[in-house]
């Protein structure tokens, strides 16, 4: 079974958003955004190219499925 590494958080605070601004950017509760970063919840495709574009970092680089 593949592993899910999540970066978002550090891509997150390079970006000078808070959980709840993220969250509110890519229309989710912050409760969904701490799920994602705690690598507790696989995000949609849509969610993930939502926080990909919020943050401007590549997809590749803050989901990783080793």
């Amino acid at each position: 079974m593949p592993t899910f590494i999540c970066n978002l958080k550090e891509y997150r605070q390079a970006a000078g958003l808070s959980q709840e601004k993220l969250a509110e950017l890519v229309h989710v509760r912050r409760e969904t955004i701490i799920r994602v970063e705690a690598g507790k919840y696989n995000p949609s495709l849509k969610l993930a190219v939502d926080i990909s574009r919020a943050v401007n970092a590549p997809i590749e680089k803050i989901f990783i499925f080793d």
